[in-house]
């Protein structure tokens, strides 16, 4: 029986090439047929706060309108955790700032917005970072806690310490690897979990990182990212080709078993099942 819960794990920055060669936990789910592995192509910019918009919402930037990281504003559009309040599921968040801007208030009011439980915003109950160096290992805590004390059907975590390394060292560099296998290590502790408690997981980046240590260009570099899908209802294995970002979104709907928004496109993902198969 579907649980229909879903824990979408956005780690920022994370290259596709490096996540294959030092995520070793998640290529472990990968070879024992435990997870789908997808390479997705991010729209562009390949910049933070337009490619949460865009996984939040599945919509591109000329839609969202979110094109720039100082865009400080709402969201105009109907985002995922939208989408899961109206149909009575319970949304959560441990996420960077930018998120709760995005969706529950903006713009961030640190003293006030850092730790936001029981709400009536679209991210029922949040918790907020601001500093980019932020521990991944405290956020994952974090998120460990909204699942125990919360119980969201729908609970977005995402981490900054790759792209902080990124920037710092470059994507070439021995800081911004390690820092991947950091985050696979967390990762190998954090999933068991969620599985335990019936959710499916989901594991992406919004963009990856360059040589230069930065970001928002056309490179592969720029933007080829992951997708590592632990669903009953998604075939595991590797699956060939280059799938748009925009399908992100509609995934999470067909997991969650919510109808998607007006804007969203069609999910045409290679390996998901339909309800009666999974």
């Amino acid at each position: 029986m579907l649980n229909n819960r879903v824990v979408l794990i956005v780690v920022d920055a994370l290259r596709y090439d490096t996540a294959c060669t030092h995520m070793g936990y998640m290529q472990h789910l990968v070879e024992r047929g435990a997870a789908a592995r997808y390479e997705v192509c991010s729209e562009v910019p390949s910049l933070s706060r337009p490619l949460y918009e865009t996984i939040l919402t599945g919509t591109p930037p000329i839609i969202h309108g979110v094109t720039s990281n100082r865009t400080v504003r709402l969201s105009n559009q109907t985002s995922l955790f939208h989408l899961a309040k109206s149909s009575g599921k319970t949304t959560a968040a441990a996420a960077y700032y930018w998120v709760s801007e995005l969706y529950n208030h903006a713009p961030f009011r640190h003293f006030e917005d850092r730790i936001q439980l029981d709400t009536e915003f679209p991210i029922e109950n949040g918790l907020f970072y601001f500093e980019d160096h932020y521990p991944d290992s405290h956020l994952f805590t974090e998120a460990a806690w909204l699942i125990n004390q919360k119980k969201p059907d729908f609970l977005y975590i995402h981490p900054m310490n790759v792209d902080d390394d990124g920037h710092k060292f470059t994507a070439d560099s021995k800081e911004y690897r390690n820092r991947v296998l950091a985050v696979d290590a967390l990762l190998s502790v954090f999933i068991p979990k969620c599985l335990e408690q019936g959710y499916e997981v989901i594991v992406t980046a919004d963009h990856g990182m360059t040589s230069d240590g930065n970001h928002g260009g056309n490179t592969i570099e720029d933007r080829h990212v992951p997708m590592f899908v632990l669903s009953k209802q998604v075939r595991a294995g590797l699956n060939e080709g280059i799938v748009s970002q925009l399908q992100v979104a509609p995934l999470v709907c067909h997991l969650l078993n919510i109808k998607p928004s007006e804007e969203m496109v069609p999910l045409l993902l290679d390996g998901v099942r339909m309800l009666k198969e999974a």
